[in-house]
């Protein structure tokens, strides 16, 4: 030892210049060795492609391939270097045979390097090719030896060799000469492909294919030499054609490639699109835009999601419109009216409250709130409705009414929970439009919302009457994620199973679109319970459908938010949502989630909790529905012997006095609801002779109270005239009309009444002949 320390004083100046050199050596290789800028790239779910985007630096590169193809490996070893796999990066009898040939020429003509000296060029691009910097690459590739295996200095060549213009690396070279994935390339192409690097600008389009068959032919005839073909292959591939032009990538998702290469940019991402659906996808919407264009409707776009991992199966961004409709713009994404897609959430959180059973009667009648005026879209009133039909008709007023009772911030704190990120303003912003259309939101977070539901009431069935706390989670699109349910408990995520169950019972109730009408009778038909939804001026339609398997949201409209006349989430949206359902896998309906459900007994006529005068019938609702209230539309009446007048003990002796229940609605909800119900029995009047007190007789239809009236001119300059109307309990009854307590007329039967008042506040009060009263305070415009 001694001896050895010794003899490395003596010499330190040759050991420390020696140690320099090792240091040197060993960090000479930079790391990563390529810093090329790549392209984005996006595979389905079976790593088919479905496009990319050209790197930054306007070339087509691929990230660096997994896996050389094993027909190219092949190739490229037979062409280049045949004893890749026995040399340390450089082969010494090469060199020697390239430099006797290139000094008896008196110019460069050979090269004699490696693979490995070739990756170490392609990594130093723009060296002169000089003997210097040829000793330069010797030793970095031995270098490059050390640090990695042939198989990764393999893929380090193929991923960056150039193959013409601006075609880097095997993977982009064979979509772009021959429009297939590297690994289907027959040994033809592969021997194309491997004889480019030595000469790329061979590939031009249409020229230099004499030169460029007879290179691959000679490649052909070594690789049957070598045994690596046998005859019959290599007869059939010196006959195959060469590529004649340039083929484009597939575009099967471009606004999906746009969104991930915001955070994904020059990777090469795995989605989890299945490319059969996407397809499929894509042409659906193709047809439809088709048709649309006609109304002066350029753009759609679709989802489509699996419920049970939250994957996205389909994302068509939108339709093959023109650059001067905004055909590149991502309508998944883009925040858009909601119209009436909210409307599950209220009916499911009324539900989840015991605040609404789906068999009640809700008030649909000429409602203002404040300043504000709701309607339905086909401008009718059924003074009372279910609350299931309301949902599934989409009617407007008793939206707005239920939203009120259950209270705007309470469900603004519903929608926070739903994680939708485009609501993102205040209960007080958005007023009782939220429930409307007053609100934005987008196809990609409504989507999660009504998977989730689903998801919530499949797994509850599944795992013993239990929930995840985690159920309401974003969507995945890309293969590497995988969702997390988090734990099992009896706690709900949000709405409970039971009352998910019934919203989505409702919703199968929706009328389908033309064509679609009698779906119930066809045993191939879907179940699915899906909503619409119409933004104010027909700027968006919306269609949402759910099964136990799929969510497919579909949106239509113009990227500009230009309306159009007919255009509603019924009319444009729904078909497009129906066909893609057509070519997903039928599933059956969601089990009953009997836990979370109750027998309970309901009135038959009001759809409450059964009172003690009710018909009453059996059905399930939520086991928080238990604690509604009873009916009170069934009071005791009073009639005489012949049940034909209402008497009291005024005008009739008690024991000839019949007292039995009897179904009254209000006298707005009666006006509206005996026109649409023919079965509705209205109280027979009182006895002439009997004297009435506290009978709510009458009501207003219009105006409302506080309201806010406008009155337009017609052709002829007039001013038109503003028609007040009441509903009254018994119509014969003389109502009188005052205009600020002056008197204007008097109505009977048909009570309506044309004035024309002046600008500004009103008062408008009507006396009944039996002396009841009611007023209404207006402001004309």
């Amino acid at each position: 030892m001694k001896r050895l320390l010794k003899h490395i004083q003596q010499r330190k100046i040759r050991y420390g210049i020696l140690l320099i050199l090792l240091v040197a050596y060993y960090f000479c290789l930079p790391t990563p060795i390529f810093t090329d800028p790549t392209s984005t790239v996006i595979e389905a779910k079976n790593h088919e492609l479905l496009g990319a985007k050209i790197a930054t630096d306007g070339q087509w590169r691929f990230p660096e391939t997994t896996e050389v193809p094993l027909k190219f490996k092949k190739c490229i070893l037979q062409f280049e270097d045949q004893y890749f796999y026995q040399h340390l990066g450089f082969n010494p009898i090469s060199i020697v045979k390239s430099l006797i040939q290139n000094i008896k020429a008196g110019k460069t003509i050979r090269g004699g390097s490696t693979l490995t000296q070739q990756v170490i060029r392609l990594s130093r691009k723009g060296k002169k090719r000089t003997y210097s910097e040829k000793l330069i690459e010797l030793i970095l590739a031995t270098r490059l030896e050390l640090r990695y295996s042939k198989d990764k200095i393999l893929q380090l060549y193929a991923s960056h060799a150039p193959f013409g213009g601006n075609v880097v690396g095997i993977d982009m070279a064979s979509w772009r000469y021959f429009g297939v994935k590297s690994q289907q390339l027959s040994w033809a192409e592969s021997a194309t492909l491997a004889v480019l690097p030595n000469a790329p600008s061979l590939i031009y389009p249409g020229k230099n294919q004499e030169q460029l068959r007879a290179k691959r032919n000679r490649l052909l005839k070594k690789l049957r030499d070598a045994s690596i073909l046998d005859s019959l292959t290599y007869k059939l591939a010196i006959v195959e054609p060469l590529p004649k032009k340039p083929f484009a990538l597939p575009r099967e998702a471009p606004h999906l490639l746009d969104f991930l290469a915001r955070t994904e940019k020059g990777n090469r991402i795995q989605t989890t699109i299945d490319p059969v659906v996407q397809r499929q996808a894509n042409t659906i919407i193709k047809q439809h835009y088709e048709v649309l264009r006609q109304n002066g409707v350029h753009n759609a776009a679709m989802l489509i999601m699996d419920v049970d991992t939250r994957k996205i199966v389909a994302y068509v961004g939108n339709t093959p419109t023109q650059v001067k409709h905004q055909k590149d713009v991502d309508l998944i994404h883009a925040p858009r009216s909601t119209g009436s897609i909210l409307k599950p959430f209220l009916y499911a959180a009324m539900l989840d409250a015991g605040e609404l059973l789906p068999e009640q009667l809700v008030a649909d009648i000429p409602t203002q709130i404040a300043d504000y005026q709701p309607e339905n879209f086909d401008e009718q009133y059924d003074g009372a409705v279910r609350a299931k039909r309301a949902l599934s008709r989409s009617l407007n007023v008793p939206a707005v009414r239920l939203l009120q009772e259950y209270g705007l911030q309470r469900f603004r704190d519903q929608i926070e929970n739903l994680k939708l990120k485009d609501i993102n303003k205040s209960a007080d912003h958005y007023g009782l439009t939220l429930i409307l259309g007053g609100a934005e939101s987008n196809l990609w977070d409504l989507c999660k919302s009504y998977a989730s539901m689903a998801a919530t009431l499949k797994n509850y069935t599944k795992n013993s009457s239990r929930y995840f706390d985690k159920e309401f989670s974003e969507p995945i699109i890309k293969s590497k994620d995988s969702l997390k349910h988090g734990t099992l408990s009896f706690e709900k995520p949000i709405f409970d199973a039971g009352s998910i169950y019934l919203t989505f019972e409702a919703m199968k109730e929706v009328n389908r679109p033309e064509g679609e009408e009698s779906w119930e009778f066809f045993d191939s038909s879907k179940e699915v319970a899906w909503k619409t939804g119409t933004s104010f001026g027909n700027r968006d339609a919306w269609a949402i459908g759910v099964t136990k398997n799929y969510v497919v949201g579909v949106w239509v409209g113009n990227a500009d938010g230009e309306g159009r006349p007919n255009m509603t989430g019924l009319t444009a949206a729904a078909p497009i949502m129906f066909d893609a359902f057509d070519i997903l896998p039928q599933a059956t309906w969601f089990e009953k989630p009997y836990d979370a459900l109750t027998e309970a007994t309901i009135c038959v006529h009001s759809g409450f909790i059964a009172g003690d005068y009710c018909p009453s019938s059996k059905t399930w609702i939520p086991t928080s529905g238990t604690k509604s209230a009873a009916c009170f539309y069934h009071p005791l009446i009073h009639l005489n012997k012949s049940k034909t007048y209402q008497v009291n003990s005024s005008c009739e002796s008690v024991s000839e006095i019949v007292t039995i229940p009897w179904f009254v609605l209000p006298p707005l909800m009666e006006y509206y609801f005996k026109a649409t119900n023919t079965t509705y029995q209205p109280l027979p009047k009182f006895r002439e002779d009997c004297k009435v007190t506290n009978q709510p007789v009458m009501d207003f239809i219009y105006p409302k109270q506080h309201g806010i009236v406008t009155l337009p001119v017609d052709f002829n300059g007039e001013t038109t005239s503003l028609i007040l109307k009441l509903a009254h309990s018994k119509p014969k009854t003389v109502v009188f009309w005052y205009l600020d307590n002056e008197f204007i007329g008097q109505t009977s039967t048909f009570h309506e009444i044309a004035l024309k008042p002046q600008k500004g506040t009103h008062l408008i009060t009507v006396v009944d002949e039996l002396g009841n009263e009611l007023k209404r305070q207006i402001e004309i415009r």
